[in-house]
């Protein structure tokens, strides 16, 4: 992403992040558009505007026929459960079959391609938790320019917890693998933890800036910071900044936030001919950067290590509460990311527990002695059982 872009083009870019309407801020993105240098260093850029101004054009159309009386497809589903997983992945690779065996969810199968039309979801249990996972209309190459139903497919996989990437072993999986990690990484989303991830939380007027340094800033100082992020005219907001960021990598932010999605690889049809070569083939191509489940959605083999596999990949724990009074404590266990304190959990429960908070007693098999007396910063792991003192 250049940082030498015109004052007038930044200034038009603060314009479009103020802009709610579609219609006003598809034409802003013209305009900007028309203020930025065409040269080899702004074509990244350009590229990515455009898919934006695409997936304005379709938000636009979908409003059209709506107030026309005309259905159209459901694209966005409320997240339910410990996390909502979408399934991307080519047609006929065995998505609806997936999702009719390992859920509860009521979805055609069919060898037609492209017969999902809509998000559908459906709940996993795991042990003592549900994911909820939604099956996508099917990618296709040139999804992420628009093709078919692409840019809404892609927006349910960024709103997304995390991602099962499905592909076939009857036929080429590397193919399709990559076909799909082409069309997320055009519109912005990492299925590998990135080297430095920036997020921008635009705030009301007033607020003020805001930047949080989690790891390492490593071309520029706080106050280049302050000064690029105001040439966009970013003044109200938290800007927080994970692992080793450049200026261009902020600069990069201000236009649309790269986002990584925690992804496993499901690979179907492994009870066909030639099926374990072709596993080979892409556990070879994948290099263990991302956990491969082989099942078949025929005979039900390893559909069993999705529900686990998710919970690894997701990074998450179960923290079991107690109430002082109680003697038992309760079998609906708090979600947390790996890494959560005592503190975390407090807030989870009530936000008046974090404020109030005074000592926690911690039942743990690591423990020498169980329960332990503790503080908000003690890290809690999968399985604890905590009772929290307020004041």
């Amino acid at each position: 992403m250049p940082t030498n872009l015109p004052a007038e083009a930044k200034r038009k870019w603060a314009e479009v992040s103020a802009a709610r309407n579609p219609r006003q801020k598809l034409q802003l993105m013209q305009e900007f558009l028309g203020l930025v240098p065409k040269h080899k260093g702004t074509a990244k850029l350009c590229a990515q505007v455009k898919k934006q101004m695409a997936a304005l054009r379709k938000e636009i159309a979908e409003g059209k026929r709506r107030k026309a009386g005309q259905s159209g497809p459901k694209i966005f589903i409320e997240k339910e459960g410990a996390a909502q997983i979408v399934i991307l992945g080519l047609t006929n690779v065995g998505k609806s079959s997936l999702l009719a065996i390992a859920t509860n969810a009521k979805v055609e199968v069919s060898p037609a391609p492209y017969t999902t039309r809509e998000p559908v979801p459906g709940m996993l249990s795991y042990e003592d938790i549900q994911f909820q996972v939604v099956e996508a209309p099917a990618l296709m190459e040139g999804a992420a320019d628009g093709r078919g139903w692409g840019l809404q497919t892609l927006a349910l996989a960024r709103n997304a917890d995390g991602l099962i990437l499905m592909v076939d072993l009857a036929n080429n999986p590397v193919e399709q693998l990559s076909l799909i990690l082409g069309e997320l990484e055009k519109t912005r989303v990492l299925v590998s933890k990135p080297k430095a991830r920036v997020e921008i939380e635009r705030k009301f007027m007033g607020a003020g800036l805001r930047i949080i340094v989690f790891g390492k800033l490593l071309d520029c100082s706080f106050k280049d910071l302050e000064e690029l992020l105001k040439s966009y005219r970013v003044t109200d907001a938290v800007v927080k900044i994970y692992g080793e960021a450049t200026l261009d990598e902020v600069e990069d932010a201000v236009f649309e936030s790269t986002i990584y999605k925690p992804t496993i690889i499901v690979a179907n049809k492994i009870d066909v001919n030639g099926a374990e070569a072709n596993l080979k083939f892409l556990e070879t191509y994948v290099g263990g950067q991302l956990p491969i489940i082989a099942v078949s959605c025929k005979t039900g083999k390893g559909l069993e290590k999705i529900g686990e596999n998710l919970f690894k990949t997701l990074d998450l724990i179960r923290v079991y509460t107690k109430e002082p009074s109680e003697k038992s404590f309760s079998t609906k266990p708090f979600l947390l990311k790996k890494g959560a304190t005592v503190y975390d959990l407090a807030r989870s429960i009530h936000s008046d527990f974090g404020e109030r908070f005074y000592y926690a007693k911690v039942w743990a098999k690591r423990l020498v002695f169980s329960p332990q007396k503790v503080g908000a910063t003690f890290q809690l792991e999968d399985g604890d059982i905590v009772e929290i003192h307020t004041k």
